[in-house]
């Protein structure tokens, strides 16, 4: 009876709005561990916010609507296995479509600061946002036209929440890093040619990291999310320009945009290559159950790796490279200018030395050759660059 009043369902709406936090039956009722309350509910809201813009974003900038998203977003964490076709499997879609609606009118960047806590690079609730941001753009990509409006457009309104994020975040990861590698033994240096494509695993990290961020697997699972998030937008807008039927002067060049965006610690190019530099030191490639070691043993002697030495916790780090590698790689694709900084930047060795079997990262071989040829395609001075880096060959002695 309300959702099909419009008057009454407004004047409802702004009042649970309004009223303080404790005092807001939504809330309490999103709580419910009944699956039957909370589908209730979801679909109440859902309803409320569908084609209004006014009550969709009152949901997302208001203090109560914030809270009532928080709880939003709890639901979907506890009803995400709930069993197919059950009240819970229900109950988590209409959540889902609700979020989908917030995505869709843009206010998904509003929401995502609605979430911010004072001293906190990431919060758990913002993590569970970008998963469902990433889900959304992985479905509309499969299921929609390459130049679809509606799609541009929602690319157009998420690009520069995800550009900040991604360098907040990128910048914490890297610092952290720094500090759990500080040591001498630890700092991280170009590759040399005996390095590049070893899949030697007898070259154990000398020492265990000096000091660990108990953040920073959250940060890596959140900077995941983005990575994913921008390579879903920029793989969208590179296709969009082969597209001969598409109008390019209706086009934004969302590639262009994450090319350009920066901190003041650089742009997302440089910040890919530094973290990659970085990561490839702190977390050792996992070649069929045994870490191996980008960093040379001491005195240049083979050592047997043991259960002592430290490996960084793979919680939070898993797909972390080689989306990395994936992002540089679409980010250079047919930009001389971002290829040739990237250089500069010291990418290729970084990428080389990425060309290797790692099980923490399905895949990382295969996308570190395909960012390899994006970075070499066309471009003399890059390509003069792994020419000169002389692989060492093996020969058998009689």
């Amino acid at each position: 009876m309300v959702t099909t009043n419009e008057a009454l369902m407004s004047k409802l709406w702004e009042t649970y709005l309004n009223l303080p936090e404790d005092q807001v039956v939504l809330i309490r009722l999103l709580s419910s561990p009944d699956p039957r309350t909370v589908l209730t509910v979801l679909i109440f809201i859902h309803n409320c916010i569908h084609g209004s813009r006014m009550r969709s974003t009152m949901l997302t900038r208001t203090v109560v609507g914030a809270r009532v998203c928080v709880s939003l977003l709890d639901d979907m964490l506890k009803l995400y296995e709930a069993e197919e076709s059950s009240v819970g499997a229900q109950a988590f879609d209409v959540g889902y479509d609700i979020l989908t609606q917030l995505i869709e009118q843009g206010l998904v960047p509003d929401l995502y600061g609605k979430f911010t806590i004072s001293d906190e690079i990431v919060t758990p609730h913002q993590t569970t946002l970008l998963k469902i941001v990433d889900s959304y753009l992985q479905s509309i990509q499969m299921n929609t036209p390459t130049s679809d409006p509606q799609t541009i457009k929602i690319h157009r309104k998420l690009r520069p929440m995800l550009a900040t994020c991604f360098l907040s975040l990128s910048a914490y990861a890297r610092k952290a890093v720094q500090r759990a590698i500080r040591s001498p033994n630890h700092l991280p240096r170009s590759p040399s040619s005996d390095d590049i494509l070893s899949d030697d695993p007898s070259t154990p990290n000398p020492l265990p990291p000096t000091e660990l961020d108990v953040m920073l697997p959250k940060v890596c699972e959140a900077l995941v999310l983005v990575t994913q998030c921008i390579v879903t937008i920029t793989l969208e807008a590179d296709a969009e320009k082969v597209d001969a039927s598409h109008d390019g002067a209706q086009e934004s060049d969302l590639k262009s945009f994450f090319n350009e965006t920066r901190s003041s610690d650089g742009s997302i190019v440089e910040s890919l290559i530094d973290l990659l530099r970085l990561l490839d030191v702190f977390l050792p490639r996992i070649n069929f159950g045994k870490p191996v070691y980008s960093s040379p043993s001491e005195g240049g002697q083979d050592h047997e790796t043991t259960p002592t030495q430290s490996v960084a916790d793979p919680t939070g780090f898993q797909y972390l490279k080689r989306d990395l590698v994936r992002l540089l790689g679409i980010l250079c694709h047919g930009v001389k200018a971002v290829q040739d900084h990237a250089r500069i930047c010291g990418a290729i060795p970084v990428v080389m030395n990425l060309c290797v079997i790692d099980e923490r990262n399905p895949y990382l071989r295969e996308h570190a050759i395909f960012t390899l040829h994006c970075l070499l395609k066309d471009n003399m001075d890059n390509q003069a660059v792994v020419d000169a880096i002389q692989l060492p060959v093996q020969t058998e002695s009689s």
